[in-house]
């Protein structure tokens, strides 16, 4: 049997992370359509790219769908989620201190910190722990599979297992980036709702305001002669006196 027929197609094994996912925009906290579709189309591509060599060349086909391939792809994938989601949420604190009229030079310390980011990003990414495990099963079946030693056939075969193991494991992992996506994002609002809600402290105008009335009823004690002129205030109290009409 050819062992290009071994060669599991892709796409079924990548299940939703292929889908159009028109309706995935209202359902999450922030849509990744795109970045998974990314996703998708490297991984088909690498496929692709593999069913274009000889079915008897195992190494080169090996190659294309090496295990670190689809590491760098799923990488790149976390990266750029993560820092949607961040900014996402940055977008959601500007909106809400607007709303507030929250002072700006206090905005920034309350936005995602760098340290913040890679930490989601590791919450993000937290579910691909089947995933990870399927590449490194992939990666140790991939020196029999490429090799053309006597009995490579059945290697190879093995190989193309878990190349469906893998793809299914990488669904699995994208379906749980988003939900850790939407944990961040309910989680952030929180936050973003209090700032949304927030007042400025009226102590201060009340505090101002008090000492405005107490300056003034002091000074109309003073200068109605009730109490005793300071020195400094002197001129000020003789002029005052000298003009008005009653005096």
């Amino acid at each position: 049997m050819s062992t290009t027929a071994t060669l599991p197609e892709l796409g079924p094994w990548l299940g939703r992370l292929c889908s159009a996912g028109a309706a995935t925009r209202l359902r999450h906290f922030v849509p990744f359509d795109d970045i998974r579709l990314a996703l998708a189309t490297g991984i088909l591509d690498l496929a692709g790219a593999a069913r274009g060599f000889s079915p008897d060349d195992h190494a080169a086909i090996v190659g294309s769908l090496h295990a670190r391939n689809w590491r760098r792809l799923w990488e790149t994938a976390l990266d750029a989620a993560a820092t949607r989601t961040a900014e996402a949420i940055d977008s959601g604190f500007a909106s809400a201190a607007a709303h507030s009229r929250f002072p700006k030079r206090r905005l920034a310390r309350l936005q995602v910190s760098v340290a913040e980011r890679a930490a989601m990003k590791a919450r993000l990414g937290a579910g691909a722990i089947p995933f990870e495990e399927s590449l490194v099963r992939l990666e140790d079946l991939a020196g029999a599979a490429g090799s053309s030693a006597r009995g490579s056939d059945a290697a190879f075969i093995r190989w193309c297992d878990g190349l469906a193991a893998a793809a299914r494991a990488l669904e699995s992992a994208w379906m749980a980036l988003e939900e850790a996506a939407d944990r961040e994002g309910a989680r952030w609002k929180i936050e973003s709702d209090k700032l949304r809600d927030w007042t400025r402290p009226r102590w201060p105008l009340w505090l101002f305001s008090g000492l405005v009335i107490a300056t003034f009823a002091w000074l109309g004690l003073v200068l109605g002669g009730f109490l005793a002129v300071p020195g400094w205030l002197r001129p000020f109290a003789e002029f005052w006196w000298t003009r008005l009409p009653f005096a």
